[in-house]
């Protein structure tokens, strides 16, 4: 493979540039040179990692996510399809300067860039996209994504998945197409008539994810599982703090965008306080309340979840794909306590790969989540099920050699 110009781009969102930068981090070790255009407060880690890195359009980080202000998974599926319709506009102006700018050999884009994915589509380059969670693709004894539904096998789970996309999904995906094939229009590519569609028009899907966690189906001859996307960290001692810590531990972590989700933090130490481990926890969308805490707890912003993980008997997480995935990885199994977003179906997955427990967000309660931690210490062996799982996917190395080979053409 001749050594190439790869060009990424991100949404704004620090949960897709983490498993991402694995991908281009394995690219860039085989001497390709890297150009990233990310969000604000991820150039410096990109920098560290070696990648040539610029800031998104500012107007993009402005439409903020706020799909925490909806009452139900509905209305916030909804926000959600607003937010990256309205960012898809700025997008396209975006990365047409980026092409400009670095004239790449091949282009790898975020899953939630729709604008950046046409005007890709549109240059004829070699490319593609890059997905860290489940995206809404339709698969056969797959569930339509959103709802966390769990998969039912025969005739019935047909019927019943074929309502829900016809009832649910396909109104919701209105308002994403129509901006979707505005931009396309532009550009004068075709329109798309679902979100499947849509997705499919990348040569490559790479899917940060693989099974048993993820439903197994066939899921397309151009999406490729590739396991979680776990960046690689430097090797180094625990902080003092850590290292004192004399017993299990139970990793706690929040979402890295705002969510209402920092109660389950305190709900989590709670439900702890007498039982023989320590809590470490994070709220990286936020300084943590200095009431938080306690003999058998610790609240940081921001942890290494590597250093922690290995010392760890359960991770309870909001059910964001890179947290939940990492400890899986470690073969550390989970009780997820989903919000929104693609928790949902994250918990779900959980559920049904035998690592995990999940419990509702609107049933949180001290009791409950001490039973669903209790209940998911003993899915260690499902974990490391699901460990052996990620490890046979090849990772960014078989991830790395399919974006070589799409580079090099036919």
């Amino acid at each position: 493979m001749i050594v190439a110009v790869i060009l990424a781009y991100t949404s704004p969102a620090l949960g897709h540039l983490l498993p991402m930068s694995a991908l281009l981090g394995q690219l860039a070790s085989r001497g390709h040179s890297v150009h990233l255009r990310t969000l604000s407060s991820g150039l410096d880690y990109a920098r560290r990692l070696g990648f040539s890195v610029e800031a998104i359009d500012s107007r993009i980080e402005a439409i903020e996510l706020d799909d925490w202000k909806a009452s139900n998974p509905l209305g916030a599926l909804k926000r959600s399809i607003s937010t990256f319709g309205r960012r898809a506009a700025h997008e396209v102006g975006d990365l047409q300067r980026a092409l400009a700018g670095v004239a790449p050999d091949g282009v790898l884009v975020d899953v939630n860039c729709w604008g950046a994915q046409s005007a890709t589509e549109a240059t004829g380059l070699p490319w593609a996209c890059f997905s860290p969670y489940s995206p809404a693709l339709t698969v056969e004894g797959v569930p339509p994504f959103g709802l966390g539904l769990r998969p039912m096998p025969g005739i019935v789970g047909r019927w019943r998945d074929a309502a829900v996309r016809a009832g649910i999904s396909r109104p919701l995906e209105q308002p994403a197409l129509r901006a979707i094939n505005s931009i396309r229009a532009q550009l004068h590519v075709a329109p798309v008539d679902s979100m499947d569609q849509f997705l499919r028009r990348a040569p490559l899907l790479f899917l940060a994810t693989g099974t048993p966690f993820q439903y197994a189906g066939q899921w397309g001859e151009q999406v490729h599982m590739i396991g979680p996307c776990v960046p690689e960290t430097a090797a180094g001692d625990p902080p003092d703090w850590l290292a004192a810590i004399d017993r299990p531990i139970v990793l706690v972590t929040t979402s890295s965008e705002r969510q209402g989700d920092a109660g389950l933090v305190e709900t989590a130490i709670a439900a702890l306080a007498d039982d023989p481990v320590h809590v470490v926890a994070t709220l990286p969308s936020g300084a943590p309340p200095e009431s938080l805490g306690g003999p058998n707890a610790t609240v940081r912003r921001f942890v290494d979840h590597d250093l922690v993980l290995g010392r760890a008997v359960c991770a309870v997480t909001h059910g964001g794909m890179g947290a939940t995935q990492r400890a899986l990885a470690r073969g550390v199994p989970v009780c997820i306590v989903p919000y929104g977003r693609d928790q949902f179906e994250v918990a779900r997955r959980a559920q049904v790969a035998g690592c995990g427990t999940r419990l509702p967000a609107r049933r949180l309660s001290t009791r409950r989540l001490r039973a669903r931690i209790q209940e998911a210490i003993a899915l260690r062996p499902g974990a490391v099920e699901v460990a052996r799982g990620f490890a046979a996917t090849g990772g960014v190395t078989r991830g790395a050699d399919l974006f070589e080979q799409l580079m090099s053409g036919p």
